[in-house]
């Protein structure tokens, strides 16, 4: 019996993954010389830091023409930033070559837990009983991060509670990413290239100098970011 080429045709299975990731949200405000200066500072205290991260421009502040749009995309990209995508524009306003209109974005804020939850249960948390080497990124979401040895300078630390450094911190830390302003830094030593809690940070050159190398805890006040000896 001869079979038919077509009959012997094996139509390859197409596979499906769910994958997700944190995205950095960037929601710029007029003027947008001043937001756009205010990204280059922090890019001069830790360069590369957004390279390869998932960017989403969230455009819900400004009111923009499709030409002023694909300028500051074209701006944003400059400083080798890739947009990933936007939200906050109406469909109308986008033009050919622009990153996609995304919808369906979370925020995790802290007041999205379930009530039913025991206020004293103890949050979910990731221990590290290794060092955290330059270029490695740590993200954990869902709590605190401790990590007992040092985080070098090119890693980071990103958590949705607080995140604690039994060593050197010299890399970048940022703690209450879904919006938890009550997390908090600590490390035993401070030689950080950029902190931050909630989306407020201070890079190395913000840094007290009389704080360099000594135990600290950083927390917010307000709109600010305090950085206190602990001893």
């Amino acid at each position: 019996m001869v079979m038919s080429a077509s009959a012997e045709t094996v139509r390859p299975v197409i596979r499906l993954r769910g994958r997700s990731y944190v995205a950095f949200v960037f929601l710029p405000v007029v003027p947008i010389a001043d937001w756009l200066a205010e990204l280059d500072a922090t890019l001069a205290g830790s360069p590369g830091f957004f390279v390869g991260k998932p960017i989403v421009l969230d455009l819900s502040a400004l009111d923009l023409s499709p030409l002023a749009i694909t300028h500051l995309i074209k701006s944003i990209e400059s400083r080798n930033i890739r947009v990933l995508g936007l939200e906050g524009v109406e469909q109308g306003r986008l033009s050919l070559g622009m990153p996609p209109l995304l919808s369906g974005g979370r925020h995790c804020a802290v007041q999205e837990i379930e009530p039913e939850k025991p206020q004293l249960q103890q949050p979910t948390s990731l221990l590290l009983d290794q060092p955290v080497r330059s270029g490695q990124s740590i993200v954990f979401p869902d709590g605190d991060v401790t990590v007992l040895g040092a985080v070098s300078s090119g890693a980071e630390i990103v958590a949705g509670g607080s995140i604690h450094v039994y060593g050197a911190l010299r890399g970048r830390a940022m703690a209450g990413i879904n919006g938890n302003a009550a997390a908090r830094i600590y490390c035993q030593k401070i030689e950080a290239e950029l902190v931050a809690i909630d989306g407020y940070y201070q890079t190395a050159e913000q840094i007290d100098a009389a704080l360099r190398g000594r135990a600290v805890q950083a927390r917010l006040e307000g709109h600010s970011m305090k950085i206190v000896a602990l001893n």
